[in-house]
Order: C-alpha cells, then structure tokens, then sequence
C-alpha cells in the first residue's frame, strides 16, 4: 500500500511562463508512482512547445486538450482529468505553484497508516522567485483525525481545504465531480458534497505545497469584484445550502453563516433563498430583513470605529 499510484491532475491556460517549474517540482517528488495529466483550457501560448522536453523525457507527464464534452473553464478541465485519471488517489495542482518534494511521499504514508479517505496540509504563499533552500524536510509535525464539526469548519474557512491543499481517495470521486457553471468556489462547493458524505480524512500540520501570488488568480479577481467571480461564489452558496439542506446539515451556525454572507453580498433574492430552507420565527426574519437593509450604515460606523 505505500506505492499507491497517485493521479496529479493540473488544469492549465496560458501558463507557459510558469509551468515548466511547476513540472520540475513534480517531477522531483521522493514519491515516484504517480501520473501528472495536464489538461489545456485552450490556451492561446505556447504551453505545449515549453513542456515537450518533459513530456518527451517522461512518460508519466501526460498533456490533453480539453475536449467539448466538458465545459470551458476550471472544473470543466479537472473533470476531463478525473475522467482520465488511473491512479489510486487523486490531487490536484495549479500550473504556476510548487510543491514541496515530499508532498506525495507524506500524503500516500499519512493516507495508508491513518486509513483515511483524505488527508490535507498546510500551504504557504510566496512572491517573485522561490527559493528551494527553505524546504523544510523535518519529520518534527503533527497529524490530527478530523473533527466531528470537521464540515461546518470547512465551509466557515476554519478549516482550510483547499483545491490544492488535499489528497483525496479516487472513490471520493464516484459520485461528486466539479460543477461545471462554477467560474469561482467550485472546490469550495465540490468537498462540502464530498465531506457531508461521512468521509474520514487528517491533516498534516507541515507545509507541503506554495502558491504563487499574483493578481491574475481567480482569487485575486474574486478580490478585485470581478463580477463572473462574484456571481460564481453567490451561486455556490446556494447550491452548498441546498446539498446541506436535503442531507439535513444545514445547523443554525451554517444557516447564520451564509445569511451573513448574504447580506456581505447585499444580494436579497440570495438571502430570501436562504431563509426558506430553515423554519424562523417572524420576528427573527424581520430583524434578518432589517440587518439587511441596515448593512451599509453599520459597515460605515465599523470603518468609523476602526479608524
């Protein structure tokens, strides 16, 4: 069990400027039994000709062209992966990030002697060139089971899981795959599907993955307002608050949760879809209705109060 094959899925667009490193950590994993299925989005570069001497060199880095079977975008690409994948676990990567060499190593040992369906790290942000020489490769960390509030920390972001941060069985993907309408929070809205269905996971207490930050991110246009980004993750609260409420999970914590996110979002129709899915008294939807329309005053009075 301590060689299980691991699928590393990567979606890429217009990445030839990164990738190449990207691969190189991959390539160097202490872990050799994996495949690395790249998936182009339709880039217009010349991310192919960059990575032909890898693909040449070694046959475990596979490149494919998204095909129209799957939707443009993000989750369309890492379902076309999924649909590719053989291997015994499943892990996703992005194209301009890097990995610590014994991401895979760690991960596979953490799943097999915990007898987990997942396990998750921590990943830590980096700017410009990376340097190699701050790998830490001390065996001094931590694992931890889940928790039973495991799923309600997840959502709430007390929990960080994400899109790159977990290893996952390939069963987890049987039933649950990316919504392909998503342009932002797919993950997000994907491991609340997969969480609230009773999976057992860990999490490594070591940084085993970098990300590259860059204002050309999803986040960092989620950041920026942009509105496809926005829209995406309103839409994904609507379809997690669905998924909870017909798995019975929807707890008065996730239900206040989401109604605070809606009035973030000043998005009414988005809250009137919340209140339905949880009984409330009269007086407690009006005084939601009331924070609603106050949201703008308080927001000036906290600023004011910052400052």
């Amino acid at each position: 069990m301590s060689e299980l094959k691991i699928s590393i899925i990567m979606a890429t667009y217009n990445r030839a400027h990164f990738i190449v490193e990207s691969l190189l950590s991959i390539q160097n994993q202490t872990h050799t039994n994996w495949e690395c299925i790249i998936v182009d989005d339709g880039g217009t570069d010349n991310t192919k000709e960059v990575i032909l001497p890898i693909l040449d060199k070694d046959f475990r880095f596979k490149y494919y062209s998204r095909t129209d079977n799957y939707k443009k975008g993000l989750p369309g690409s890492r379902n076309y992966g999924l649909s590719l994948a053989t291997g015994d676990t499943i892990i996703f990567f992005d194209d301009d990030d890097l990995v610590h060499p014994d991401n895979l190593k760690i991960c596979t040992s953490t799943i097999t002697n915990s007898n987990v369906d997942y396990c998750s790290y921590v990943k830590k942000s980096f700017e410009g060139d990376f340097n190699t020489d701050s790998f830490d490769f001390s065996k001094d960390y931590a694992i931890t089971s889940n928790r039973n509030n495991t799923l309600e920390d997840m959502i709430t972001g007390a929990y960080s899981l994400a899109s790159c941060t977990v290893m996952w069985k390939k069963k987890c993907f049987e039933k649950n795959t990316f919504n392909e309408n998503l342009q932002y929070a797919e993950e997000w809205e994907l491991y609340q599907r997969i969480l609230s269905t009773n999976v057992n996971g860990a999490h490594i207490d070591k940084v085993l993955y970098y990300n590259k930050k860059h204002l050309n991110s999803n986040t960092g246009e989620f950041w920026k307002a942009n509105p496809v980004r926005v829209n995406s993750k309103k839409d994904a609260i609507r379809l997690i608050v669905d998924n909870l409420t017909s798995k019975n999970l929807l707890s008065k914590y996730l239900f206040n949760y989401f109604v605070g996110l809606s009035i973030h979002f000043r998005d009414k129709k988005l809250l009137n879809h919340i209140l339905e899915k949880r009984e409330i008294s009269f007086s407690e939807a009006l005084y939601l209705q009331f924070r609603f329309m106050l949201f703008p005053v308080w927001k000036i009075y906290k600023n004011i109060i910052k400052k």
